[in-house]
Order: C-alpha cells, then structure tokens, then sequence
C-alpha cells in the first residue's frame, strides 16, 4: 500500500465514525463557519492546532508557516488576518510557537540557507533586539528556548502594529491577542504575552481612526 493510501483510509474510518456517533455532524460542519479563534502557529508537523487544544473542526480558523511569524510584507498572512477579524470576527487571535523549532535554531546559527534566509531575518532582528540578554546565556539550548519566547513576544507585538488589529480594537472591541508557546516534551502550553483589546500601542506605530459618522 502506497502511504497516501493509508491517508485516505484513515479519512474513511474517521468519517464513518463521526456519524456514529454524530448523525448530523457533518450537515453542521457543511455550514458557515464562525470561529472564535485564529491561530498563528509553526507549520511544523509535530504541533497541530486541533489536537493541543482539544478544538473541532469550525472552532479555530489556522494559517501557518515556518517559525510563527508575522510579517507586515507577506501578503498571505495579510490576507488571513482581516478575513479573520473583520468578516469572521473572532475574539482571540493567537501566535503559538514550539520550543526546538527547526527556523529559530536555524536563525541562530550563521549557515547559508539559501532563499530560505530572507525569512529567517525577520528571527535573526529578534535576536539583535535582545542580544545583550542572550550574550548571558551560555546554555545553547537556553539560547534557542529563549529566542522561541522572544520570537512569540515579537509576533504578537507586529499584530499589535496593524491597522487591522487597531481598526477592529476600535470597531468590535476584539480581538484578545495571545502569544503561546508548546512545550512538545510535556504537552503543555505556555503562555507569554497578553494583549486585550485597546492595549496601549507604542507612539509612532497606533493610528488614528476618523469616526464612523465622519
């Protein structure tokens, strides 16, 4: 048996029991979705949104990418963001990073990885905005949990940035920003930062909204 044969076996078992135990879970989850939570996370396998939270599907809408970022250029996660908190309104939007993560080792170190370092940069920022912090750390793997921390920290803050999150602070009052990290040797979260709506916003990066009425 091929290995994508065995996917799609799984798929079959995994439906057939979810209608016995749910007749109509399907013909639900056909419906509009209207998730509470948009989670940023790793794209490592090793760290699924559902299955760390205990969340069904239409509960939590995801994007991913490598090492958690949020990147005022990348269109992709500029195109997630405002349809999760403008169209689907949800409450909590979080950026959860994982300790041994492969783009935070990888930006730690001085290799040459070719296309791949124009993303790590955005990590290796990080580590210079703090580097007098690592300069005390000489436990390399104390280096890498720390720079996983930081890296969260930082992504949550560039939320914080958008017109987007301060537009919609404004609006709806939502969303609560979270910045989390998972810790796969125990299986548990830990959390970093966190932002309710209408958190201060640092001078030149909070704008100014005309009211609506205007």
């Amino acid at each position: 048996m091929q290995q994508y044969q065995r996917l799609l076996l799984n798929n079959k078992a995994w439906a057939a029991g979810r209608l016995q135990l749910d007749k109509g879970y399907f013909e639900r989850l056909a419906k509009d979705q209207k998730p509470d939570f948009l989670w940023i996370g790793c794209a490592d396998s090793r760290v699924p949104a559902d299955e760390v939270t205990g969340t069904d599907p239409g509960e939590m809408f995801v994007h991913r990418n490598v090492a958690n970022l949020v990147v005022h250029t990348d269109m992709n996660m500029l195109s997630v963001l405002p349809y999760a908190v403008e169209v689907l309104q949800v409450k909590h939007v979080i950026v959860c990073g994982h300790y041994g993560c492969g783009g935070v080792k990888s930006a730690l170190t001085n290799t040459d990885y070719g296309l791949i370092n124009k993303w790590l940069r955005n990590i290796k920022d990080v580590y210079e905005k703090h580097e007098a912090e690592f300069e005390l750390l000489r436990d390399p793997q104390s280096r890498v949990d720390r720079l996983v921390e930081l890296n969260v920290e930082e992504q949550v803050q560039n939320l914080q940035k958008t017109t987007i999150v301060q537009r919609a602070w404004k609006k709806f009052q939502s969303p609560h920003l979270h910045g989390w990290v998972f810790d796969m040797k125990t299986g548990l979260i830990k959390e970093i930062l966190n932002l309710p709506p209408g958190s201060p916003v640092k001078g030149i990066f909070r704008y100014d909204f005309p009211e609506e009425n205007e």
